[in-house]
């Protein structure tokens, strides 16, 4: 069964070396065990990873245990400090260049899976070089951008001047540029805190992040409708750690790594995001703005060419090509 191990138990003796002498695995993330990460990704692997006559025991250290910078959770994996991460290619977008194009408006198609775009790419060797040293255990999108907004309400581009606007990543940035605002770049934890006290005058993210971090107390206007793009997240493990497992523990982790798991991750988002978008119109209390597509259509048209453009700046045509499914 997935244990939940807290930081104590590392001071106990714990420690991440010796749960990997015990065939005890380690998955590290940074935001809290009530996330739908946990319920979409991280139990899901757990269950497989521990099944089939594998010796395999997950532990999570959740919110930061083993580091707390959402920064660096890539890097934790390569260096071992927990054997599984998980964690956003935005945060360090120029490591991600090309998985990156992903996250643009207009790349995802009607119908297609965002877990397919990445893994499409993946598979043809267009982006497998930008997650060295170790092996993707799920790469997905989360459900479409939304503006998520205090005391400010966004029905045209125009609304966008002069405002402060977090972003997750570069794609969202340009995208935001586009859109005549100024991105802020910063991770998920500081929202909350930025938002409340003015530093920022809003963020583009999925609408399952409001509940995720309790946006909905500091934030008092949605807008959906505009093409803005998606966030593209990762679950990694380190190489080293999965090449040396056992037959049976290598096998229960491939039964569902790949798309599966991410399948899973995905649509957990997606459900999350259409659960929470219900329970905010039902405050009562907020501002709601669904765009119709002609609505939309100012927006869509300042951020359309921005993929096109952004993939032929990377020589990276044949990726977007492949993200579309047009190869």
């Amino acid at each position: 069964m997935i244990s939940f191990t807290r930081a104590a138990c590392v001071a106990a003796g714990l420690t991440v070396a010796s749960a990997a002498m015990a065939e005890d695995l380690s998955v590290a993330h940074f935001v809290p065990p009530q996330h739908v990460i946990t319920s979409s990704l991280v139990e899901p692997f757990a269950k497989a990873a521990e099944s089939n006559g594998s010796a395999l025991k997950v532990h999570v250290y959740p919110g930061g245990e083993l580091g707390a910078g959402p920064l660096e959770q890539y890097v934790r994996a390569v260096q071992g400090v927990a054997d599984v991460t998980w964690g956003l290619p935005g945060y360090t977008s120029s490591q991600f260049s090309k998985t990156m194009l992903s996250e643009l408006p207009g790349v995802k198609r009607p119908g297609r899976a965002g877990y397919d775009m990445l893994w499409d790419a993946f598979d043809a060797g267009k982006i497998s070089g930008e997650f060295p040293r170790t092996v993707p255990l799920a790469l997905y999108m989360a459900e479409p951008n939304v503006f998520i907004m205090k005391d400010h309400d966004i029905r045209k581009p125009e609304d966008l001047a002069g405002l402060k606007i977090r972003v997750s990543g570069a794609a969202a940035g340009r995208v935001i540029e586009a859109l005549g605002a100024t991105p802020v770049q910063m991770p998920a934890n500081e929202l909350y805190n930025a938002l409340q006290t003015g530093l920022i005058d809003g963020l583009v993210t999925g609408s399952s992040a409001i509940a995720d971090f309790k946006l909905d107390e500091v934030a008092n206007s949605y807008t959906l409708g505009p093409s803005l793009g998606q966030i593209s997240f990762f679950f990694v493990m380190n190489e080293g750690r999965y090449n040396a497992l056992g037959e049976k523990e290598k096998a229960a982790i491939d039964s569902i790594r790949g798309r599966k798991l991410s399948k899973s991750a995905e649509d957990g988002w997606n459900a999350k995001a259409t659960a929470t978008i219900e329970a905010i119109k039902a405050t009562g209390d907020n501002t709601v703005i669904e765009l119709s597509a002609e609505e939309s259509a100012p927006f869509d048209a300042l951020t359309a060419p921005l993929a096109d453009k952004i993939a032929a700046e990377l020589g990276a045509e044949d990726t977007l090509a492949i993200m579309r499914g047009e190869n």
